[in-house]
């Protein structure tokens, strides 16, 4: 019975880890740790009789003392403070006087005691004695929010970094321009609007994600998914020149979007590409880019010469914060996917080789157009 309380103990350790829920893997730790020990409290009962205590108890009580949960044992209405944390809130050595009834009643998850809220975790042992650990609710939400705001940071620096990283080639694209006798205008002209509208996109993306905590509401508008593409294929050959981008359109309408948050998912998925691209075996290295109106809507799909995706990961690339990269933040993908489902679009991975992504935006009697802005 101890062995499968043990790994239900560890499963929910994982869970708890997964889930960023600190309170509850500390819960779980302590736990199993009682049950660990519970077999050596026994017989230490059965020899207490006949021998003195011996130094693993000494060892044990020390042990639990560094757990900073209270932990109760509770028997036919009684209980007693296992270690410093539950002696210190129940203001006892051992045993609990005025046990809450809450801590009695083995239906109950919640309790009430000293002005805080405990959340109750139970475990029930062989001989029908019960170890409960009291979980401070609030400080687990002080913590949920603590993390929280860190993968909020997270998200804002990887898209800043992101963003930042094709306007400073493109500006420095510019200034080489500058500098070089005979550049034609018309090029000037072209990396300065991209750049601007970049510069300016951006801004807004991070203004209003910073403010919110959240992806803002798309605001579409009629944009020539041609001037998209040319937009982007100018960022691409400013951030990855070793990689080359083979471009397509088949889309000669305008198509309602938030261009500033499609950009952003475009973005991120040509990163993808480029990298998996550069690293794979195939040379000379290349991403392809196409959009195409079908009849799902404005397709744009994104695919590259990497070595693939790994069968395992394929499953969870999505996921936020899931990365296979030794630097990576497991943002990108996550976030592109929001965007598409915001424009209530989607974003898929087509099984096998090579690798393509694809990004589909739903017809224009699907989405509130507002005024034009291509």
């Amino acid at each position: 019975m101890r062995a499968i309380l043990l790994v239900t103990a560890g499963g929910a350790g994982l869970f708890a880890w997964q889930q960023g829920a600190w309170g509850s893997l500390a819960g779980a730790a302590l736990v199993a740790l009682l049950l660990t020990l519970s077999a050596g409290w026994r017989e230490a009962a059965v020899s207490s009789a006949a021998a003195p205590a011996q130094g693993d108890d000494a060892g044990n009580r020390l042990l639990l003392d560094a757990a900073p949960t209270p932990m109760i044992a509770l028997h036919d209405g009684h209980g007693r403070a296992l270690n410093r944390a539950a002696r210190r809130l129940f203001a006892t050595d051992d045993r609990i006087v005025a046990l809450p009834p809450a801590l009695a009643d083995p239906e109950l998850r919640d309790v009430r005691h000293e002005g805080r809220h405990w959340r109750i975790e139970r475990v029930t042992l062989s001989d029908s004695r019960t170890i409960a650990t009291l979980i401070d609710v609030e400080q687990e939400a002080r913590l949920a929010e603590a993390r929280a705001t860190a993968e909020m940071i997270h998200v804002l620096g990887h898209e800043l970094l992101n963003g930042l990283a094709p306007i400073t080639s493109l500006a420095d694209s510019a200034l080489q321009a500058i500098e070089t006798p005979g550049t034609d205008p018309a090029l000037l002209h072209e990396i300065i609007g991209t750049l601007a509208r970049r510069a300016e996109g951006l801004e807004r993306f991070t203004t209003a994600y910073r403010t919110l905590a959240r992806l803002p509401v798309p605001q579409p508008r009629g944009t020539s998914p041609a001037g998209l593409a040319a937009d982007w294929a100018r960022l691409f050959a400013g951030r990855w020149p070793g990689v080359r981008l083979d471009l397509s359109v088949a889309a000669d309408a305008d198509w309602p979007l938030d261009r500033d948050q499609v950009t952003q998912a475009v973005l991120a998925l040509l990163q993808n590409a480029a990298e998996a691209a550069a690293a794979g075996r195939q040379r000379p290295a290349w991403v392809a880019l196409a959009l195409s109106i079908e009849a799902a809507g404005l397709t744009i799909e994104i695919a590259d010469s990497g070595d693939g995706v790994a069968p395992d990961d394929a499953a969870r690339i999505f996921r936020p914060f899931h990365t296979t990269k030794v630097d990576g933040t497991g943002v990108g993908l996550s976030l592109a996917r929001q965007i598409a489902h915001a424009h209530g679009g989607t974003l898929a991975l087509v099984p096998g080789l090579p690798t393509r992504f694809h990004l589909t935006l739903p017809p224009r009697d699907r989405i509130a157009v507002g005024d034009g802005d291509v």
